[in-house]
């Protein structure tokens, strides 16, 4: 398999969200519909009203110079604000886009072949990678050939436009796992199995996840072979999407199926669709990676080296580029830009901590790039600014402290430490994988609510690491003296050159509770002295704005039935061309009863197994369209024959009968609900096809 994400760009999808957008503003479409159609174009309403962000999905967070030059064009002419920010997902965003000018920023994005489909919402969200993925010594297989199969696999694909919540996956191109699977839906690991000879793989982990109720990941499968790759995260995208809470949308991420079916039940349930999908797509073609075994040197860890880096091409380093808390102004974009055209360079890329790495420099440029680099007011990485924030109240509707104030007063110190912040405890800057990891809250204390940081010491979400010891909760005010006490008292009683992830094990939470407890009381004589966040100069409050939209937008029951019949639809064509005629049949079922309990639902009324029943339902609560329940359960009772009488001449016209039921379903299901949003969910336009007692319908009349 062939894979090129260099262009990811539909400007058809963009044509049709300015449509919608119109008609928003128009007062044609309302507000729940049209936020569904905005976050899966990956773009979120702000704390600020009027204007919004968009989210940029960079697979892997590879960036070339016509990319950088892109969202400066963005940053420049189209937001109120000269920032582009990199998330620790190694997306870039660009906040405050007036809503009327952002299809003219998606527009210019899609000229250089990015896009933000599906950077938001409830879908698989950018792809993250080791940023050292091609370059690095310890790899098994460049991952990003493997990563760049799975996003156009996924990309736009039915079953993942109406999941239960968001589902983010990580490669790692060796067991290091610098991408950290630990704390993602899904984590892919490249690994080199010696069981008699030496055979290379994948490990697939699944259900972690930080927020609430941090998860770490588990172990789905310890070797995978390349070609089952695909298959098996299309399985565990497949388990969300089937058995994840759609009403408790607190409680709907797989880390909770962990909990619900326990991990053996989990891996039971993965194994059942493994088992599926497999069959389904057996005869697909996947992508194939250079295998290697690998330099046994020391792992560069999550995000950018700290220095430069020797690549294992001979000459060749990384020159890694600290970025203040992930921002860049429109000139330092452009500068990066034109830096990499003069030196001949065509790979720049975002890491999960924020900051940006030159590739493929040979050495006799580094000296000039760094000059380069300090009259664009950026330098290489120096001890203590390993600093990590999320916009915090800044711009998002579910901060609750000012993450980006408090963030540039705090350091890692002489030893480097890794500090993340976040402004809640969603925890889009990963606090529990940090060294020092805090987040934001509201906690009432004699009477008055007083902005507080949540802290966690230790945390490591590579191999071998774990997240991180949940320490006190301190006064947003103190919290900078109680990072520096507890990097002082670990640099004075380290053992030797012990890890601040070991000396927390060995200390313990106790220990540090008890290090900090004078920090943690406020006594009511001192309370004044704490009720202000940093950078605020009224007492705290913590705004009611409705919520925020990093869960997505409500769903629309019947539009999920139909993405989710669609997805079957594929299976059952791939199984029918395979010849195998029961498991197709099986498929077609599925389809039918899922797009009949999705009408009679739409409708009010009940959602039997039966076909008999749920046409029966169906003509009950909408006796107009009764035909489409009865004519229903004629197709499925033709479908249900034993195996041994179902072949292709059978099934072949029962299908296009079922497709063009499907049609005829959307068709009322449009009429219905005129803001309905089905596209991709339909079968091809391709032919009238005789549907019931001579009446015809049209593939393209929906």
């Amino acid at each position: 398999m062939s894979v090129n994400t260099n262009n990811l760009a539909d400007l058809e999808e963009i044509d049709y969200f300015e449509r919608s957008l119109n008609a928003f503003q128009a007062g044609e479409m309302d507000a729940d519909r049209f936020t569904a159609i905005r976050l899966q174009q990956g773009v979120y309403g702000q704390r600020q009203e009027g204007v919004n962000m968009v989210r940029v999905k960079i697979p892997g967070g590879r960036l070339a110079p016509q990319h950088l030059a892109a969202i400066a064009d963005v940053v420049e002419q189209y937001s109120q604000h000269d920032v582009a920010h990199i998330t620790t997902r190694q997306d870039l965003q660009v906040h405050f886009i007036p809503l009327p000018r952002m299809p003219a920023a998606l527009r210019r994005l899609a000229d250089a072949g990015l896009t933000s489909r599906e950077a938001c919402g409830n879908t698989v969200r950018n792809m993250t990678a080791c940023a050292l993925a091609g370059v690095c010594p310890r790899e098994h297989t460049d991952i990003n050939r493997h990563l760049d199969g799975a996003v156009l696999h996924f990309l736009r694909n039915p079953l993942n436009q109406q999941m239960p919540r968001k589902f983010k996956i990580s490669f790692s191109g060796c067991e290091a796992d610098c991408a950290q699977s630990m704390l993602h839906d899904l984590g892919v690991i490249a690994v080199r199995q010696i069981d008699g000879s030496e055979r290379f793989g994948f490990k697939i982990v699944a259900g972690g996840g930080l927020g609430h109720k941090p998860h770490e990941a588990i172990t789905v499968e310890s070797f995978i072979e390349e070609k089952d790759l695909l298959l098996a995260m299309e399985a565990l995208v497949t388990l969300h999407n089937k058995y994840s809470d759609r009403t408790k949308r607190a409680k709907s991420r797989i880390k909770f199926l962990v909990d619900r079916f326990g991990a053996e039940g989990f891996v039971e349930k993965y194994r059942e669709e493994f088992a599926r999908t497999k069959e389904a797509l057996a005869q697909a073609d996947y992508p194939k990676g250079e295998w290697r075994a690998g330099r046994n040197s020391e792992p560069p860890g999550p995000g950018a080296p700290r220095r430069v880096f020797a690549q294992k091409q001979s000459g060749l380093f990384v020159v890694p580029v600290s970025v203040t808390l992930g921002d860049l102004s429109s000139a330092q974009l452009r500068g990066l830009a034109a830096l990499l055209e003069r030196h001949g360079l065509d790979d720049v890329r975002a890491t999960q901590d924020q900051n940006l790495m030159l590739v493929n420099v040979a050495q006799h440029q580094t000296a000039q790039i760094y000059a380069e680099l300090a009259q664009l007011g950026l330098r290489t990485p120096q001890a203590g600014d390993n600093v990590v924030a999320c916009p915090g109240t800044s711009t998002c509707r579910l901060g609750i402290t000012s993450s980006t104030i408090v963030a540039p007063k705090l350091s890692g110190g002489p030893n480097d430490l890794r500090i993340r912040v976040s402004g809640c405890h969603n925890g889009c800057a990963q606090p529990e994988t940090g060294d020092i990891g805090i987040y934001g809250e509201g906690r009432r204390l004699h009477g008055k609510l007083v902005p507080h940081y949540q802290m966690y010491f230790g945390g490591n979400g590579m191999a071998g690491g774990g997240l991180a010891i949940k320490g006190p909760s301190v006064p947003a005010v103190r919290v900078e003296q109680a990072i520096a006490r507890v990097q002082g008292v670990y640099a004075t009683t380290r053992e030797d050159s012990e890890s601040f992830f070991a000396w927390t094990r060995r200390r313990g939470a106790l220990y540090i509770a008890e290090l900090l407890a004078d920090l943690v009381e406020v006594k009511e004589a001192d309370l004044q002295s704490v009720l202000r966040d940093h950078g605020v100069q009224s007492d705290f409050k913590v705004l009611q704005l409705g919520g925020g939209e990093c869960a997505g937008a409500t769903q629309v029951q019947i539009g999920a039935a139909f993405f989710d019949a669609a997805h079957e639809r594929n299976y059952r064509n791939a199984l029918l061309f395979q010849r195998k005629y029961e498991e197709a049949a099986q498929c077609a079922l599925v389809i039918f009863r899922l797009i009949g309990h999705g009408l009679s639902q739409l409708l009010g009324g009940r959602k039997p197994d039966d076909f008999a029943e749920l046409a029966q339902e169906i003509k009950r609560v909408a006796p107009m369209q009764g035909r489409l329940g009865a004519r229903m359960a004629e197709l499925a009772g033709e479908l249900a024959k034993p195996a041994d009488e179902l072949n292709e001449a059978l099934l072949t016209p029962l299908f296009k009968q079922q497709d063009a039921w499907t049609l005829e379903v959307a068709d009322f299901c449009l009429r219905h609900d005129r803001q309905l949003d089905l596209t991709g969910a339909l079968p091809p336009k391709a032919q009238v096809i005789q549907f019931d007692r001579g009446h015809k319908t049209a593939a393209g009349a929906v």
